[in-house]
């Protein structure tokens, strides 16, 4: 597969409705490169030269190349980005049933625009876990895509609300319900929704013990502009750095220092969960590679000083209708290249010695880069750096590259940035 191309780009968001759907995208291509999996539970048996991947709770996933030289030597390379956006998650017991038609009950994930979720068609997808008999410390998992338009959450019509375009306050739990259809006789009424997921994983209802089900956007990723040059679709923060990422470990063709590209889960609610930047995961998985190719706990020590992370999440681009909102001196703008993202009062990884070793793996790539501060009256969000380096004594820099409308339903970015830092992560791995 050619990565450099939009259409690969395309189709990894296409594939990937939310976090499990990404991880399972990314496996295939792993498996499809002869990674090997490994899991945590067992006892790790890697050689040099050696290409293997490890999952976390189906939402994380964590590739790696071991490379020949000890890690003592040449610490490691390390690509981190996140597979989470922001959405809405059904509840328990979700169904609602008022007016003729049946709503999902749902709660919000993160941070989105939510008014950019009215009016689209919706679809559900996730993890449902089935009874398993033979231990009940071991559910069986399933994962589900109903991949076509199945709820909706319509606006109130504007009769009904003359002030909606002079701007309205959104109640999370009154406007933010998908309907699912009409009732009527056919319709279930009892277990509604299980009795659809059922249905579509050819299952009985008593044995479906809980699911994880998110609503996402079902619109298709596609290219706009006259020249082809934007990518819209949802997700993008942060599926497009995340495939990068991927395509890096895939591609790159260092085979002295061990490369790892760390895609973790939750960093749109803070990191704070067993596959998210904020737990030992990462830290662990290191240490197992060392242990692995036989290097001592102060080898370890050794390889964390010489070690340098790219925290990847995407940027905000310059908009050109609201110039006021971002900073005077630094503003990316679409097709300009990868930012380097700097915060004064450390929300950002990124410093001087950092962002310097960030410029000159641009520079020997022949790509170009950008800087992103936030507006001093505005304030700025954060990312996986900083909470990686609360678990991780190591030295990185936080970068993303520039889109439009982070954490719509439908944001934009820019494909000739996303060939950029595919080219960049590459050459960092080579």
């Amino acid at each position: 597969m050619e990565y450099t191309k939009a259409e690969d780009l395309l189709s990894f968001l296409d594939n990937s409705p939310c976090n499990f759907f990404a991880v399972k995208t990314i496996k295939s291509e792993l498996d499809a490169k002869g990674f090997i999996e490994l899991k945590a539970s067992d006892k790790w048996q890697i050689n040099k030269g050696g290409k293997y991947y490890v999952t976390k709770n189906d939402t994380a996933i964590f590739a790696f190349k071991v490379g020949n030289r000890p890690i003592s030597e040449t610490g490691f390379k390390i690509i981190a980005a996140h597979c989470d956006s922001p959405c809405m998650r059904i509840k328990p017991n979700p169904e609602l049933y008022s007016d003729g038609v049946i709503r999902l009950n749902a709660e919000i994930y993160g941070g989105p625009i939510l008014y950019t979720w009215f009016d689209r068609p919706l679809s559900l997808a996730g993890r449902v876990m089935l009874h398993n008999p033979e231990n009940p410390l071991h559910p069986t998992t399933r994962l589900i895509n109903f991949n076509r338009p199945v709820l909706i959450i319509p606006h109130l019509a504007i009769h009904f609300n003359r002030n909606v375009n002079d701007g309205i306050k959104i109640s999370r739990q009154k406007d933010m319900i998908p309907i699912a259809g009409i009732i009527t006789e056919k319709l279930e009424r009892k277990n509604f929704l299980l009795n659809k997921i059922a249905e579509e994983l050819s299952v009985k209802v008593e044995d479906i013990v809980d699911f994880d089900l998110t609503v996402y956007n079902y619109q298709k990723a596609s290219l706009v502009g006259f020249e082809n040059e934007f990518i819209t679709s949802g997700r993008i923060d942060d599926l497009s750095m995340a495939h990068a990422a991927v395509c890096a470990i895939l591609d790159g063709t260092d085979t002295e220092t061990t490369s790892i590209s760390a895609i973790f889960d939750n960093e749109e609610t803070g990191s704070g969960t067993k596959q998210g930047a904020a737990s030992p995961v990462l830290a662990n998985i290191m240490r197992r590679i060392a242990i692995a190719t036989n290097v001592d706990e102060e080898g370890f020590y050794q390889s964390l000083d010489k070690t340098f992370m790219i925290s990847a999440d995407n940027a905000h681009a310059a908009h050109p209708n609201y110039p006021e909102k971002y900073d005077i001196t630094n503003h990316p703008v679409m097709g300009g290249g990868p930012v380097v993202k700097i915060n004064a009062n450390c929300k950002y990884m990124t410093d001087a010695k950092s962002s310097s070793m960030f410029i000159e793996l641009c520079r020997r790539s022949n790509v170009p880069y950008q800087y992103f501060v936030n507006h001093s009256d505005v304030a700025g969000g954060s990312t996986l750096g900083n909470i990686l380096t609360s678990q991780i004594d190591i030295t990185g820099v936080d970068m993303g590259n520039p889109i439009w409308a982070m954490h719509s339903a439908m944001e934009t970015g820019s494909i000739k940035d996303h060939e950029y830092v595919i080219k960049l992560f590459t050459d960092f791995f080579c």
